[in-house]
């Protein structure tokens, strides 16, 4: 563990970390926001999964997350979107390879050697924080674009780690999406019965949910129809009788301003069940 940076922001401090990962045969790097109340005791946490190019530091930089953390208490986990350096594989396009790690588990070369940030964000980067941070066993999961479809597969396939799950602008439903098509062909191969257990519509569908779920979409998003397909989620919450807020938000669109301008929403979504 290398602390790489250390800020004072409304009380608590704003971190950024560097670790080797087994998971991923690789330095990685992560974020995390420890609000005033980590002085005094352990605190709930929420995992923060960030999209297509995005690092460990565009959440930090861009949500405005930290003012509402420190007033609730609840810690903020942000880590990388792929494997990161000269020996992992990587594409020349923004959505394949670093920065596009898509938060499964590859098994096709060249892939399969470093990608496997599945593994990374639900087993070794828990395990990780509890030994080093004053965080207790109450998470939350939720992320943008990219990451908004690794919390939602995360929670869907994990439902026991987590208390809630929420999302802005997921990639709904990938086995249909260009985005989704295109990695889970390079990172799973040609077999698309594979691809269906990192679609969360269709573990929505099959498997339920018995977490609460909240989605925050743009309705001026210019990827909303082709790549998010938000209704694919709503119908598989209605077929499996899951706890589904879908929220449409008119004129907002994919960026980080529409992120910053509903974090606080929710955040308060997920402090009802990590303060519980």
């Amino acid at each position: 563990m290398e602390k790489i940076s250390d800020n004072l922001a409304f009380g608590g401090r704003q971190q950024q970390w560097r670790h080797q990962s087994a998971a991923l045969g690789c330095a990685m790097r992560f974020g995390v926001y420890l609000p005033p109340a980590a002085a005094q005791h352990k605190l709930p946490w929420l995992l923060w999964l960030s999209g297509l190019t995005c690092s460990d530091e565009n959440f930090s930089h861009k949500a405005g997350a930290q003012r509402v953390a420190a007033e609730l208490g609840i810690a903020l986990v942000m880590p990388d979107t792929s494997p990161r350096g000269e020996e992992a594989a990587d594409d020349p396009a923004y959505d394949l390879g670093q920065g596009a790690g898509f938060y499964l588990n590859a098994t096709q070369a060249p892939w399969s050697r470093h990608y496997r940030m599945y593994d990374y964000v639900t087993q070794e980067l828990p395990a990780l924080l509890r030994g080093q941070f004053p965080l207790n066993g109450r998470v939350a999961v939720a992320g943008h674009s990219m990451g908004g479809h690794g919390a939602l597969v995360c929670a869907l396939k994990r439902p026991q780690d987590y208390v809630s799950v929420s999302a802005f602008s997921p990639i709904c439903h990938p086995v249909k999406a260009p985005w989704g098509r295109k990695a889970f062909a390079a990172y799973l191969g040609d077999d698309e019965t594979r691809w269906r257990e990192w679609d969360a519509s269709l573990l929505l569908a099959e498997r339920g949910s018995p977490l609460p779920i909240r989605v925050d979409i743009g309705l001026a998003d210019p990827f909303l129809a082709e790549q998010l397909q938000p209704d694919a989620l709503q119908k598989a919450a209605r077929e499996s009788d899951s706890r589904l807020e879908l929220h449409r938000h008119a004129g907002y669109d994919h960026s980080y301003y529409f992120v910053a301008s509903f974090i606080e929403a929710q955040l308060r979504f997920h402090a009802r069940h990590l303060l519980a």
